[in-house]
């Protein structure tokens, strides 16, 4: 396992490509965009390919961190994708937050090609992308996490095999739903404190410091109260993660409620325009709410 194609050189992918090259991996890039990429060559060096299908020639394994289920998709199975120069044996490993469903369509159309794959969306931040610390959660064949996890334990600190293929998005999509409900629920405890004349330093040092504690506390709670929405992961993706672990709750027959109380929190603060920003911008729907401003 030694080259790597790396589909997706965004916020998240371009960091954790960053740190497959400085542990040594030879790592060769592709990006929607081209300028994205020849400025990740810049900062990381390795090299750049003009589409997937030749980032991939000769590659040991693919790792995907892409949109959606749909640009994975396209990046491995369509007209330019890489599934097109791998061979029997390949890995894919796509780190793409993606609906489980969309996991298992890809997995079996590589799978009818000899192609083995691993879904491992992560959690954590850019700095965490950027120091190869993220917590990532894989789901696939124990031989394929077996070959897959000289790449994983570079990108992660975290590395959790959490079932079959598909149970690793699951796993995430889950995750955040309960991290986008924590946002939301301090987002509310700091209007009605704001409402009622509250020192919101004061109420915020004090969840901190109780039963209260989260990450999403000591990563949210003040830039909500600053109004501070310099992106560390985007209010967009973390609706489209919510809706995802809401339909699989729809599918397994269990109900969600807090979870759709906040996704309707997260798409009125993406109705205000504040999509491509944190997801701390959630704190503005909940101000419109009140009437009230922090």
């Amino acid at each position: 396992m030694k080259r790597v194609a790396f589909l997706g050189l965004g916020m998240m992918g371009g960091r954790q490509a960053g740190v497959l090259v400085r542990s040594g991996f030879e790592v060769t890039g592709w990006n929607r965009t081209r300028e994205r990429a020849d400025a990740w060559t810049a900062e990381h060096g390795g090299r750049v390919a003009d589409t997937p299908a030749a980032a991939a020639q000769d590659a040991d394994a693919v790792v995907t961190m892409v949109v959606d289920g749909a640009q994975a998709e396209e990046v491995l199975l369509g007209a330019d994708g890489a599934a097109h120069a791998l061979g029997d044996g390949a890995l894919v490993v796509d780190m793409t937050t993606t609906a489980p469903p969309d996991a298992r369509r890809i997995a079996a159309a590589l799978a009818e090609r000899g192609i083995a794959f691993v879904d491992a969306p992560v959690s954590g931040s850019l700095p965490k992308a950027e120091a190869g610390t993220l917590t990532i959660m894989a789901g696939g064949e124990e031989d394929a996490i077996a070959r897959a996890r000289p790449l994983l334990d570079a990108m992660g600190a975290t590395v959790l095999h959490v079932g079959a293929v598909g149970d690793g998005q699951a796993v995430k999509v889950l995750t955040n739903a309960v991290a986008a409900v924590t946002c939301a629920a301090i987002g509310q405890a700091l209007v009605v404190g704001s409402r009622a004349g509250l020192d919101l330093d004061a109420l915020i040092d004090a969840m901190a410091g109780s039963a209260a504690a989260s990450a999403m506390v000591n990563l949210k709670a003040r830039p909500m109260k600053e109004h501070d929405y310099t992106p560390l992961f985007r209010l967009e993706h973390m609706l489209k993660d919510v809706r995802f672990a809401l339909a699989e709750a729809h599918a397994a027959g269990a109900p969600f409620p807090l979870a759709a109380e906040a996704g309707e929190l997260y798409a009125a603060a993406l109705a205000r325009g504040l999509g491509e920003g944190d997801f701390a911008g959630v704190i503005e729907a909940i101000e419109g709410l009140a009437g009230t401003r922090l």
